[in-house]
């Protein structure tokens, strides 16, 4: 059996610096935490993309992008993309509505067969309509899938 891979977009690893006093932020924290630390354990391989680079390197707060970059470099694996093919999947899901980054995020976790984690509700949304190939969901629901406590 392969390694379970899974994919993090942005907005889930920049959960610990939001505002922790909202009970859903709190929570989604929380549940990262555990995705970290499965990833540090199990040997799940956290898979990262050009996007991930580009998206945290324009982080205005040097302790959160610093944090964020070294995070990356030592849990994340780089897998080779076949940056065409990816690039029209990013395409196709932007013409269909989706955000140009969020777009990039999906097609690249779909080339590496990762599973998708993000806390943005209208992107889950979207993904229910436009993703077949890999299972996606929020901090929680992975959590729950993969029974972390």
């Amino acid at each position: 059996m392969s390694t379970k891979r899974v994919y993090l977009d942005v907005c889930v690893l920049c959960r610990p610096f939001d505002d922790q006093q909202q009970a859903r932020i709190r929570l989604e924290t929380e549940a990262l935490a555990l995705i970290l630390a499965h990833i540090r354990e199990s040997g799940c391989n956290l898979m990262i993309s050009p996007v991930h680079h580009a998206e945290i390197g324009a982080i205005h707060q040097p302790e959160e992008r610093q944090h964020l970059q070294l995070l990356l470099e030592h849990l994340g694996t780089h897998t080779s993309y076949n940056l065409s093919a990816t690039r029209q999947r990013a395409e196709a899901l932007a013409k269909m509505g989706m955000g140009v980054a969020d777009a990039a995020h999906i097609a690249f976790a779909e080339h590496a067969k990762a599973e998708f984690i993000t806390v943005d509700d209208k992107l889950l949304k979207q993904c229910t309509k436009w993703v077949t190939t890999i299972w996606f969901g929020s901090p929680l629901a992975y959590c729950e899938k993969e029974n972390l406590r």
